[in-house]
C-alpha cells in the first residue's frame, strides 16, 4: 500500500458487507472542530495588546532557551514554535537538512498516534503540498484532549469567553472614542431669528470636541422664568466611569494573562522588582519548562538523539541572592561534614533525604 493510500477512503461496501450508522452528531462535531481549528481565536482576544504581550513572552522565553543534543532546533525555530504554540496550541516542522515549518496539515492516525501527514509548506509564490510519514515530522502540541490527542489547543481556545470579553470591551471603547461626541456641548444662547439659529447649528454640526448643538433659552426654560436662570452648557460626553469599563477591562486582561500562565501582577504599573522576578520564575518554571520538556521529548523521539531544552537558566528565572546563600550554606555544611569525618555515602544519603538531585 502506497503512502497516499493512507489518506484515501475505504473501498465501496460490497453486497456482503453491512453499513452501520455513526453516532448522532458526529459529523456536526467534526465540522465544529474543523471550523474552530481554522478560525482559531481570530477576531477575538488575539487582536488585543494583552494577548500579543503574552505571545511575545512565550516567543522570547523559548527563543532564549538552551537546546542541547541537536543543532536542528535553532533560535529562529524555537521562536516560531513558541508563537505557534501560544496562538494555535501546536507547531509542525518537516525534518529535512533543516526544520521547515508547515502552515497546514492533515493527519492519519493509528491508536491515537499520527502515522502520516499531508503538509502544506509555505512558499513565496504559493504553498506546496507534501505527504510524509510521521517520523519525518516534528509535531509540538499542548493542551491535548483525550478525544483528539493528536491536536493541540491554544490558551485562548481553552478560555474563549475571557478572550471574547476582552475583545468586546476593547471594541466598545474603540468605537466610543471614535464615534462618541467627546468634549461636545449643548450651549444655550439668546434667541435669534430662525435663519440665524440654523446657520449657527450648521456651523457647529459634526465638529467633534466643539459645540454640536445650540438651543435658544426660550425653548429650554419654563414659561415665566428668567431666560438665563440656571442655564449652563450640557456635556454630551458619555459617562464611561459609570459603566465600570476600566475595572472590567483590567479584570479581562488579568484573566487572559492568567490563561497564558503570566501572573497579572507582572503588568501592574505599581509592581516591584520582587514581583517581576516571581512572575518570571512562574512563567519559566511552571508554564514554559513543561512545554519545553514536551518539545524535547518529541525531538528526542524523531531526531535520534537525546535532546534537552532549558528555559529557566537562560531566562534567569531564579533568585540570585537565594542561590548564593544556598551555595554558602552547602559549602559550610560540606566543610563541617568533612571535619566530622563523614564518608561520601553518608553525605549522599543526606542529600537524597532532602530531595537534592541533579537532572
Amino acid at each position: 500500500m502506497g503512502l497516499m493510500d493512507i489518506f484515501r477512503r475505504s473501498p465501496p461496501v460490497g453486497e456482503h458487507h453491512e453499513t452501520r450508522a455513526i453516532a448522532p452528531g458526529y459529523t456536526a462535531a467534526i465540522m465544529a472542530a474543523r471550523e474552530s481549528w481554522i478560525s482559531g481565536a481570530s477576531n477575538l482576544g488575539e487582536l488585543t495588546a494583552a494577548v500579543q504581550t503574552s505571545v511575545g513572552l512565550w516567543e522570547g522565553c523559548l527563543s532564549l532557551s538552551d537546546v542541547t543534543g541537536t543543532d536542528m532546533l535553532s533560535r529562529r525555530d524555537m521562536a516560531l514554535a513558541g508563537r505557534a504554540l501560544a496562538l494555535r496550541g501546536e507547531a509542525v516542522f518537516l525534518i529535512r537538512d533543516r526544520l521547515v515549518p508547515a502552515i497546514d496539515w492533515d493527519i492519519s492516525t493509528r491508536n491515537g498516534d499520527p502515522r502520516a501527514y499531508r503538509l502544506m509548506i509555505p512558499e513565496a509564490g504559493g504553498g506546496r503540498a507534501e505527504t510524509v510519514l510521521a517520523p519525518e515530522v516534528l509535531h509540538f502540541r499542548i493542551g491535548c484532549d483525550t478525544a483528539t490527542p493528536w491536536t493541540g489547543t491554544g490558551p485562548l481556545r481553552r478560555a474563549p469567553l475571557s478572550a471574547q470579553l476582552l475583545h468586546e470591551l476593547e471594541s466598545a471603547l474603540r468605537d466610543t472614542f471614535r464615534d462618541a461626541p467627546l468634549g461636545s456641548q449643548i450651549v444655550p444662547v439668546p434667541e435669534g431669528s430662525a435663519d440665524d439659529m440654523d446657520a449657527l447649528r450648521s456651523g457647529f454640526r459634526g465638529r467633534r470636541g466643539a459645540t454640536l448643538v445650540i438651543e435658544g433659552v426660550a425653548q429650554s426654560v419654563a414659561a415665566g422664568m428668567h431666560p438665563q436662570l440656571g442655564k449652563a452648557p450640557d456635556q454630551l460626553s458619555p459617562q464611561l466611569d459609570k459603566t465600570l469599563a476600566d475595572k472590567l477591562l483590567a479584570d479581562a486582561k488579568d484573566a487572559v494573562f492568567g490563561a497564558f500562565g503570566i501572573l497579572p501582577g507582572l503588568m501592574n504599573r505599581s509592581t516591584t522588582g520582587p514581583m517581576v522576578r516571581e512572575a518570571q520564575r512562574h512563567l519559566a518554571q511552571i508554564v514554559l519548562q513543561p512545554v519545553a520538556n514536551l518539545m524535547a521529548e518529541e525531538a528526542t523521539q524523531k531526531l535520534g538523539a537525546t535532546v534537552a531544552i532549558d528555559v529557566v537558566r537562560p531566562a534567569q528565572a531564579f533568585d540570585h541572592g537565594g542561590k548564593a546563600r544556598a551555595l554558602g550554606v552547602m559549602l559550610k555544611a560540606m566543610a563541617e561534614a568533612k571535619a566530622a569525618g563523614l564518608d561520601d555515602k553518608t553525605v549522599a544519603d543526606a542529600l537524597a533525604f532532602i530531595d537534592w538531585a541533579e537532572e
